[in-house]
């Protein structure tokens, strides 16, 4: 028996125990309201089973400290331990940062502000947001508020490129806008001749991640932020690709208005599983006085998160901070042209730190995830964007050495081989999992969350 096999509860024998606790020295008397009416239905399980239940769990997760993440800019890139060792200094673990006297983060957060507003080319920033699309959301939120401010309340058209993330929609959609997509051209990138047309005195502005999705500098941003401008909306910037660029370019020189950064994408804090993360948002000159006006939580965001990120931003310092978008770029290149002769690329030119492939013969882009897997291999993001049919996305951070990539490409090389040779392989993987092929769809929308006894 594997001790994954089973739930802890199923492992459950009557009068087995993990701990002896002692009884309490006076009963605690609580109110009938807060009382159980049954007796709760707990495991009892020695101590041996419970460690190596909860040990054998730990071991099925995936994480960055025991492999290689093709989609790390995206969700997992590596953090640092220093990172994790100032975070947990006394003077920040044991205080709130609202605590009265709370120096220390105040220092943080004025620090934070000014190295965040160095690196993008904003003039300030608020940490409140919680994640990116948390910041997403307060961005458009002073979007509005700015053009309200004005006595221009029709601006109620934002406009969305068909490569954007799917949150840019969605976030715009909870603002109350109304989502305009604009169409890209054959080289992947926003066409200004279609974006011309949806240009009018009801925009509000435009949401625009650069690099795009597919991993390409929107070169013609001068010229979309002239047109923009020109009709009185605001450029938001996605700073999900920050990445690419940190230390070489800044949104604030390209003629965005607001943007938020995803600091475990750019700023290497962690974000595994769902949180915790941080979305930070800055402006422009013109807008720092609303940034105080739109609270979107009740603290000041994750303080833990932004001091892990303060780290990193020491750790690396001026001479440095430039490096990482290069070395992202370069592995993302390199990778690129090790494959493009077994797995179909739309789009052949240089790309920055992420690239898209639109699958390969013998095989849809899922099994290749799934036959990933067998080899100990995080799959890359799949199915995104949307304008590729088979897309796969690939996207090391500047951490992978030369050897993990050559060791990936091997992989992928051996998997397109596979899909020519032994295609059904690759439609019954993985093979080496606890769990093959679930039905993802059942598992999304009828979730099984809890342990029911008989």
């Amino acid at each position: 028996m594997k001790y994954y096999d089973k739930l802890i509860f199923e492992l459950s024998k009557e009068g087995r125990s993990a701990c002896t606790l002692p009884l309490p020295d006076r009963k605690l008397e609580l109110p009938e309201t807060l009382r159980r009416s049954s007796k709760a239905v707990l495991p009892q399980v020695s101590e041996a089973d419970v460690v190596r239940h909860y040990t054998n769990l730990s071991q099925m997760n995936f994480g960055v400290d025991t492999g290689f993440y093709p989609l790390g800019s995206c969700t997992m890139k590596y953090n640092p331990k220093i990172n994790e060792e100032v975070a947990s200094l006394p003077g920040f673990r044991d205080v709130h940062p609202l605590q009265p006297g709370a120096k220390g983060y105040e220092q943080l957060y004025e620090e934070m502000d000014k190295a965040l507003a160095s690196i993008t080319g904003m003039a300030h920033f608020t940490f409140l947001p919680c994640a990116g699309a948390h910041g997403e959301l307060t961005g458009l939120m002073l979007m509005r508020s700015y053009h309200e401010s004005r006595g221009d309340f029709k601006r109620k058209r934002i406009i969305v490129p068909d490569s954007a993330h799917g949150t840019n929609p969605a976030s715009a959609a909870l603002c109350g806008l109304e989502v305009v997509v604009v169409k890209s051209g054959e080289n992947g990138l926003v066409d200004v001749e279609s974006l011309k047309p949806l240009l009018g005195d009801d925009l509000a502005g435009i949401m625009l991640t650069n690099p795009n999705t597919l991993g390409l500098f929107e070169r013609d941003i001068k010229a979309i932020a002239e047109l923009v401008h020109s009709c009185g909306g605001l450029l938001y910037y996605d700073g999900a690709n920050m990445n690419a660029l940190m230390g070489v370019v800044r949104p604030g020189d390209m003629g965005f208005d607001i943007l938020h950064l995803n600091l475990h994408k750019t700023f290497s804090t962690p974000h595994g599983g769902g949180g915790p993360g941080s979305g930070p948002v800055g402006v422009c000159n013109k807008l720092v006085s609303l940034l105080p006006t739109v609270r979107t939580s009740a603290f000041h965001g994750n303080a833990g998160v932004i001091l892990k990120a303060y780290a990193y931003i020491l750790m690396l310092g001026k001479e440095n901070i430039a490096k990482l978008g290069k070395l992202a770029c370069l592995n993302a290149n390199y990778i690129k042209e090790e494959l493009k002769d077994c797995y179909k690329l739309p789009i052949d030119t240089v790309c920055k730190h992420e690239f898209v492939f639109d699958g390969l013969e013998g095989a849809n882009t899922l099994d290749v995830a799934k036959r990933l897997l067998d080899y100990g291999y995080h799959a890359p993001t799949i199915y995104f964007p949307l304008l590729f049919h088979q897309a796969i996305m690939i996207e090391p951070t500047e951490t992978e050495s030369k050897e993990t990539l050559d060791d990936f490409i091997a992989v992928m090389r051996k998997i397109a081989c596979e899909a020519k040779e032994n295609p059904e392989l690759l439609h019954s993987a993985p093979h080496n999992t606890p769990v093959s092929r679930p039905d993802e769809t059942l598992a999304a929308r009828q979730p099984v969350l809890k342990w029911q006894s008989q």
